[in-house]
């Protein structure tokens, strides 16, 4: 009996023992999530817009682990994620956000906050993954950032987040994504970076940086993305970043960078998918072991300085998407017909979308092979080449293409009326060329067509009325022909032609429109035939034709435009002459004004057009929504 008892009293004893060491650990939970609930709540505050409601659950009646887009842990009932990503939320990060001790991941992604990033972020030691990439957010990246010793994705892309870059980032051991592209981000890129040897994704693109690409990035050797464009750099690009064997992702366009890029880049680089130089200032060749990178998806090295040949080996890649040698010094390694013959390597490549061989020394016929391209063709640029010959009818087999542009030729003979089966032709681009013959009634079925430019060619007779049937066409050039007749009336009703309406330096000589229709497109640049012109058609009549050939012996290496851009230049400086030379000092023309307009005609008559090239955004990385090409 007496057993029994002591057995009792110690069961007693041990409850009491359990129950006073359990309530302080109760009360110290609910308190810290309390501490949660508090902080949320205070972020709440700070949201000024919450267009979908998200956050009308967010009440001091409920627990925060009940909360939309809140995560708690299961053992300790803490807040350890927090995700309001694509929300459209409005307002500033409240710093209070510092004071959820527990929170592993912050998705604020893709909404409209402003203000800065609170430095408190810095108190969320156990914080992995922070995402504030799509906001409005400014200010500096706060130093307290680096105290967040476990974090592993960093990412403030396309915000208007200023300053340098703090060389403080390289205490980050464990970060493998590091994404500030699309900032106002200036100063150097530090080489301390070089330290973060987890690095897998490294971002910098579209900011204001300059200096030298680190050599020491090439001790990254885990790094798979690296993407440097749209800054300011300088110098080369450091030979040891061809030694990351791993990289998937190299872009460095549209920034001040030189020299050669190695001929072995393919072979010392053979996971590469996307290779973006274009907008720089290489030289050299095309690398040959380019090709031999079967799977690559991206090839784009326009706008540089680059001569040489296009070299063999491009039937290589089954899994090309892009090519893209556009504006360089490229000639044809065959002679004569064989020019282009290149072109039919790709017929390899099933998925390709985007060609651009344009603005380059490339001669001979199109081959009849093009109509072989890929079935997803949706951009062929061939434009400004030396390009002979008639287009191959089997141009019709393109049935994607929303592009073609083989302006500023040597093409002759009749536009093919198969170009008619292009149905989802956007833009079609002939202009100063030697075509000749009627334009066909076909065109007329290219009923998604923007814009047709078939300026400075020997077209004769009249404007085919099938053009009526353009619902969507905003511009429309048809100048310097030899057309004649009236203008279909119904072209000046187009309700979708805004930008430009030109068929001047034609033959048109009857009105095919009443006064009325031609006011109704008062939104247009160009003329038309039958208005007479400010100036004569011939600029050389009040010009010293002597004038283009002194400016062309002054500027040797410069690229000159069509004479059509040629003539509007000299009529630009005639006019800038004229206003400076106004009896009146009041109508006379301001001086930096005028000196303003002279650069720009400058401009317009010693670099390359770039108004048909509606794509040069994505050529250089931007735009891109992963800003990686």
């Amino acid at each position: 009996m007496a057993f029994i008892l002591l057995s009792r009293c110690v069961a007693v004893l041990v409850f009491l023992l359990s129950s006073q060491t359990a309530l302080p650990v109760m009360k110290a939970a609910a308190l810290s999530l309390y501490t949660d609930k508090e902080a949320l709540l205070s972020f709440k505050s700070q949201v000024t817009i919450d267009p979908l409601n998200t956050l009308s659950s967010w009440s001091s009646t409920s627990s925060p682990c009940n909360w939309t887009r809140v995560s708690c842990s299961q053992v300790h009932q803490r807040v350890t994620g927090l995700d309001l990503s694509g929300l459209r939320l409005r307002g500033s990060v409240s710093p209070h956000i510092g004071n959820l001790s527990f929170l592993r991941s912050l998705h604020l992604q893709q909404n409209q906050f402003t203000g800065v990033i609170p430095d408190q972020i810095g108190s969320l030691s156990r914080l992995s993954v922070l995402n504030m990439s799509h906001n409005s957010i400014s200010g500096p990246i706060p130093l307290n950032l680096t105290k967040c010793l476990n974090l592993q994705i960093l990412d403030l892309m396309q915000n208007e987040i200023s300053g340098a870059i703090p060389e403080e980032l390289s205490s980050l051991k464990s970060l493998e994504i590091l994404r500030l592209g699309g900032n106002n981000l200036s100063g150097t890129i530090p080489p301390s970076l070089a330290n973060i040897s987890s690095l897998l994704t490294l971002h910098l693109a579209t900011n204001n940086l300059g200096g030298l690409i680190p050599a020491d990035f090439g001790r990254l050797k885990n790094l798979k993305h690296l993407a440097l464009s749209v800054n300011n750099l300088t110098g080369t690009v450091p030979l040891s970043l061809y030694n990351i064997s791993s990289l998937v992702i190299l872009a460095v366009a549209l920034n001040q960078l030189q020299g050669e890029i190695p001929d072995d880049v393919g072979d010392r680089l053979p996971n590469l998918l996307n290779f973006n130089f274009c907008f720089n200032k290489f030289t050299g060749s095309i690398p040959r072991s380019l090709h031999n990178v079967t799977n690559i998806q991206s090839i784009r090295m326009s706008y540089n300085l680059l001569s040489g040949y296009v070299p063999s080996g491009l039937g290589n890649l089954p899994e090309l998407q892009t090519y893209n040698i556009g504006y360089n010094q490229i000639k044809s390694s065959g002679s004569g017909d064989e020019g282009l013959n290149f072109l039919t390597s790709l017929i390899n490549s099933s998925y390709l979308y985007y060609l651009a061989i344009d603005g380059n020394l490339l001669e001979g016929p199109i081959p009849e092979s093009i109509g072989n391209l890929s079935s997803s063709l949706r951009s062929l640029y061939l434009g400004g080449n030396r390009i002979y010959g008639r287009i191959p009818a089997s141009i019709r087999y393109l049935r994607s293409l929303a592009l073609l542009n083989i302006s500023y030729n040597y093409v002759s003979g009749e536009i093919p009326p198969e170009i008619g089966e292009l149905t989802n032709l956007q833009e079609l681009h002939l202009a100063a060329n030697k075509m000749s013959g009627r334009i066909p009634n076909s065109l007329g079925k290219l009923q998604k067509l923007n814009v047709i430019d078939l300026s400075a060619n020997e077209l004769v007779g009249s404007v085919p009325t099938t053009f009526v049937n353009f619902q969507q066409l905003v511009s429309i050039d048809l100048s310097s022909n030899r057309l004649n007749g009236s203008i279909p009336k119904e072209v000046f009703s187009l309700s979708s032609l805004s930008k430009i309406l030109n068929l001047s330096s034609n033959q048109l000589t009857e009105r095919g429109a009443d006064q009325q229709s031609i006011t109704s497109t008062g939104g247009l640049r160009g003329s038309i035939g039958y208005i007479p012109p400010a100036f004569p058609a011939n600029i050389e009549q009040v010009v010293d034709p002597e004038l283009l050939l002194s400016i062309q012996d002054s500027q040797p290496d410069a690229r000159f435009t069509s004479p059509e851009k040629q003539r509007e230049c000299l009529v630009s400086v005639l006019g800038v002459g004229l206003s400076c030379t106004a009896d009146s000092p009041d109508q006379r023309a301001d001086m930096r004004d005028s000196l303003q307009k002279l650069k720009t005609a400058r401009d317009t008559l010693l670099k390359p057009p770039l108004d048909h090239r509606p794509d040069l955004d994505l050529e250089a990385g931007i735009g891109d929504s992963n800003m990686t090409s």
